[in-house]
């Protein structure tokens, strides 16, 4: 699943990665969890101007669900241009 979005003159896309976490050693099933790439460009531009940005929740661990990782991977992509890009 990939989002895109336009902000203050730059195109934030969102994908969605499933990551897989074994729990134990012993034949227990392994939880699923959401982390969002975003890529950052100029509006209208397709070369990114960083390489994709991986992120999780806190301490590394992924998000519980799509919609999680979605929103929270848009608002970190809002901030990068916020602090890094615009005056």
């Amino acid at each position: 699943m990939i989002h895109a979005y336009q902000y203050q003159g730059f195109d934030i896309a969102v994908a969605i990665e499933t990551d897989f976490r074994w729990k134990g050693v012993r034949g227990t099933s392994a939880t699923v969890g959401y982390v969002a790439i975003v890529r950052i460009s100029q509006a209208g531009s397709a070369v990114a101007l960083f390489s994709p940005l991986r992120f999780g929740e806190s301490q590394g661990k992924p998000f519980v669900s799509e919609i999680d990782a979605l929103m929270s991977g848009y608002s970190a992509g809002r901030r990068v241009v916020d602090d890094l890009l615009t005056v």
